[in-house]
């Protein structure tokens, strides 16, 4: 088990959800931030991205939504799940619109309704997150 608390949850980049689970939103294309590694990644990418840490690779082209919504569900399950006791990171190339509705649909899991999981993730991770309407909606019909 992963001591949670060599992440600070004041540091930009890091959302608390309402269980107290800490995720951490980034853009790769941006310097890796200060502090520890992830335990484990869940990357929204065209590609899959080269890392050196355990990862699940979601194919999801930029400003658009996931290539398989199945895929994507089960991986937001999956992140959710290991935020538990782990060290969590959720990254695309910006850090903005897929990583900020994939942390919609997770705060979704942690028992966030739908219609505000995009307001919580702005409120709470980065004012710019879910960049596109199409985004919204997606959020907005996990149930």
């Amino acid at each position: 088990m992963t001591n949670l608390t060599t992440w600070n949850p004041t540091t930009p980049g890091i959302l608390r959800l309402p269980s107290g689970r800490l995720l951490r939103g980034r853009g790769l294309s941006r310097p890796m931030p200060p502090g520890p590694r992830p335990d484990f990644g869940l990357y929204l990418l065209g590609r899959p991205p080269h890392l050196d840490w355990p990862s699940r690779w979601v194919r999801w082209p930029d400003f658009r939504l996931p290539a398989d919504r199945t895929d994507a569900a089960d991986a937001f399950r999956e992140a959710w799940e290991r935020s538990a006791t782990e060290r969590v990171e959720l990254a695309c190339a910006g850090g903005h619109g897929r990583t900020g509705t994939a942390l919609a649909c997770i705060a979704v899991l942690d028992g966030v309704p739908p219609a505000e999981a995009v307001a919580y993730v702005r409120e709470n991770y980065d004012r710019h997150a879910v960049e596109t309407p199409w985004q919204r909606k997606f959020v907005e019909r996990l149930a």
